[in-house]
């Protein structure tokens, strides 16, 4: 499936399948707080040939677990020393990797899943740069679109920054600011007890313009304080096209044992 409406089309057994992950390249948007993405091809047809005459080709990944659309564990952030539930960031990442929270005690995630189109919402194509994206706003969105978020369920937020992943200033927004929930907003998401969130962001958070992300306060509200993952970078436009707010959230977490995130490709499955 490829992006915009090619993902419209795409039918399975009991619906239509939109692709929601982005694709991941060397220069993509890069947080960054995260190491960036590498790709070499190690092995070139013609470097081997069999007696047969046939040879195979080969990639080497060097990637953080941060890159493109992606997972947050609960790990990821610690806020005065302490992960959710009170874990010892400390004791917990001894050794390397951590022994508590890790991304591979994510299950997969097959749950109904919802979109708040915020940007729609305000009659807007993007919400403007560093806009930040208050409960009110997403109250409107779901009124308008006649959806509530249900404690399990996944929480998705479109702003449609995503029009900009192409361009890397742009997109990362280090200068202009990025729009996203702000702390009264995660808030908000965080009342409705959701299993995880997601925007078109490179990260979910309002940002302010030249503030970077040294401050994420929506990320210890929600992976801290309640427990709830976020999805980053997610291409939400063709969902909001199809004006599908509610769906089947698909999402599988790679196993990396004790890793603070995994990139993923989600998909959300809507009637036909």
């Amino acid at each position: 499936m490829g992006d915009g409406d090619e993902a419209v089309g795409s039918d399975v057994i009991g619906g239509r399948v939109f692709d929601l992950g982005r694709p991941l390249f060397v220069g993509m948007p890069q947080s960054p707080n995260h190491p960036a993405f590498r790709m070499t091809l190690e092995r070139r047809h013609g470097d081997i040939s069999r007696d047969d005459g046939s040879s195979a080709a080969n990639d080497l990944l060097v990637l953080g677990t941060h890159v493109g659309t992606h997972i947050d564990a609960l790990c990821h952030v610690s806020h005065r020393g302490v992960l959710h539930g009170g874990v010892d960031a400390m004791a917990a990442q001894t050794g390397g990797r951590f022994s508590e929270l890790g991304v591979e005690t994510i299950e997969p995630i097959v749950r109904p899943g919802v979109l708040l189109d915020v940007a729609g919402a305000l009659g807007l194509d993007t919400c403007a740069p560093a806009a930040e994206i208050s409960p009110e706003h997403l109250e409107l969105a779901a009124e308008r679109e006649g959806v509530e978020p249900a404690p399990g369920s996944v929480v998705l937020i479109r702003t449609g920054w995503g029009q900009y992943y192409d361009d890397n200033d742009r997109f990362v927004g280090l200068e202009t600011g990025v729009p996203g929930p702000g702390e009264a907003g995660a808030n908000w998401l965080a009342a409705a007890s959701p299993f995880a969130v997601g925007s078109d962001t490179i990260a979910f958070e309002h940002i302010p313009p030249g503030a970077g992300h040294r401050l994420l306060p929506g990320h210890r509200v929600l992976l801290v304080e309640s427990g709830i993952h976020i999805i980053e970078a997610l291409d939400l436009d063709a969902l909001a096209k199809a004006r599908l707010w509610s769906f089947t959230f698909v999402c599988l977490p790679l196993k990396l044992v004790g890793a603070t995130g995994s990139p993923v490709r989600p998909i959300a499955i809507g009637a036909r």
